[in-house]
């Protein structure tokens, strides 16, 4: 079912993480007050623009750092082999010569709407420059499917550009809506050169960068390269780094020098850890390591530091739920992150990477916000209920229920039986 927009003034009854029940008031997209739940002022508001969230959790809305709209839900269509990085890269190239505009625009919309329906209300995703004849094409559909989800969830695009890709392609990619310079010199014969070519290349078009860096176990470290070469650019010039895989093998030392460079430069740093523990660790079938980035480390530091999904059902990740909370639960799991750093890295944490408002339950925060059914911040991590409401700019944007229906123990019964709960 799909609704329209729906404004809203007050969220009634919510609980926040620490246990509090609160009313949250808000207008023009803000929070305007937090104030004790006020049960006769929600019975005599507008039903049109008050929402009762008595047994929710009300949480800042996820933001998704890191995502590649262009390639999710393609795992299907390709039916790649199992594998790293490179077998990834090599069965997506084969696919995307074959991909129209119109194709990835589709897939591209549904992937949106499955991490809106989730409660993700800001996405960065990448969309590679195509090699061939139409280098552009989606670029064209990722811009096509931001205006026509504008309202619903904010979008912003980087181009992901290869050593291959000339300079022209990435410039008419900005001058055709994207947002940011990206690519992968890590993955280049030169990664340096790779890497001062893409900077350069922001620099003459007055736009940020997002970089996927040092994604393996073993290879080139640049992260400390591009954290010097962006440390003369303006404070509000986005700079920051996906994957950081390499970090996670570093003693500390070396880590120390190359996390003093992130710092010095307000460098932000991305993990995307379900798809970097599918990806890295093949070669070892032994004490497989986790394929993470030095997570504890950059906490530690104060680094500003988000988490996103990364790939979705794709050939660098065939799994994916399209939900943040699977993201804060991997790293608990694996990044042995406490409950409320894990979800703050999935929220506050990634909207600061991406340089957003800060949202939240908070007045004058921007009036993102997702209320999932639970009663505590460890219960919707662990259950990630179905049962939610999205809030983007106070609106209503997406909403979620869900019922189960359970036999009853036979022994507490003469006849079967079924037990609903909500």
């Amino acid at each position: 079912m799909s609704i329209l927009p729906r404004p809203l003034k007050l969220l009634h009854n919510a609980t926040l993480p620490n246990g509090e029940l609160c009313d949250v008031h808000f207008d023009g997209g803000f929070v305007t007050a937090v104030t004790a739940p006020d049960h006769a002022a929600f019975s005599a508001a507008d039903t049109n623009t008050a929402l009762d969230l008595t047994g929710f959790i009300v949480l800042t809305a996820p933001a998704e750092p890191h995502a590649h709209l262009d390639k999710a839900l393609s795992f299907d269509l390709i039916d790649p082999p199992m594998g790293d990085l490179v077998s990834a890269i090599l069965a997506w190239r084969e696919y995307a010569a074959t991909m129209t505009t119109e194709s990835i625009a589709d897939r591209a919309r549904e992937a949106a709407l499955l991490l809106l329906r989730q409660g993700t209300t800001a996405i960065r995703s990448h969309v590679d420059i195509l090699l061939g004849d139409d280098p552009l094409r989606g670029v064209r559909a990722l811009v096509q499917v931001r205006e026509e989800l504008r309202g619903l969830i904010d979008i912003e695009l980087v181009a992901l550009a290869s050593s291959e890709a000339p300079d022209a392609d990435i410039e008419a990619a900005i001058a055709l809506g994207v947002d940011l310079v990206g690519g992968a010199p890590h993955l280049s014969p030169d990664p340096s050169a790779d890497l001062q070519r893409l900077l350069r290349l922001a620099e003459r078009m007055h736009v940020g960068v997002d970089i996927h860096t040092d994604e393996g176990l073993t290879g080139p470290l640049t992260l400390g390269e591009l954290s010097a070469s962006v440390r003369h650019w303006p404070a509000d010039r986005n700079r920051s780094a996906g994957h950081c895989v390499r970090l996670g093998t570093l003693d500390a030392e070396p880590l120390a020098e190359v996390l003093d460079e992130v710092q010095a430069s307000d460098v932000g740093i991305i993990s995307l850890p379900i798809t970097n523990l599918y990806l890295q660790g093949w070669e070892h079938p032994v004490s497989t390591p986790r394929g993470l980035t030095a997570v504890r480390a950059i906490l530690d530091r104060g680094i500003r530091f988000g988490a996103g999904a990364d790939n979705v059902r794709d050939p660098f990740n065939p799994v994916g739920r399209s939900d943040a909370l699977e993201t804060a639960s991997l790293l608990v799991t694996a990044a042995h992150l406490t409950l409320d750093e894990a979800y703050s890295a999935v929220s506050d944490g990634a909207r600061s990477v991406m340089g957003l408002e800060t949202a939240g339950v908070g007045v004058g925060f921007a009036a993102e916000l997702l209320a999932v059914r639970g009663v505590s911040l460890s219960d919707v991590i662990a259950n990630a209920s179905a049962d939610r409401f999205v809030i983007h700019a106070g609106n209503l944007v997406a909403q979620s229920a869900v019922t189960y229906s359970v036999a009853a123990p036979l022994h507490h019964l003469h006849e079967p039986s079924l037990v609903e709960s909500r």
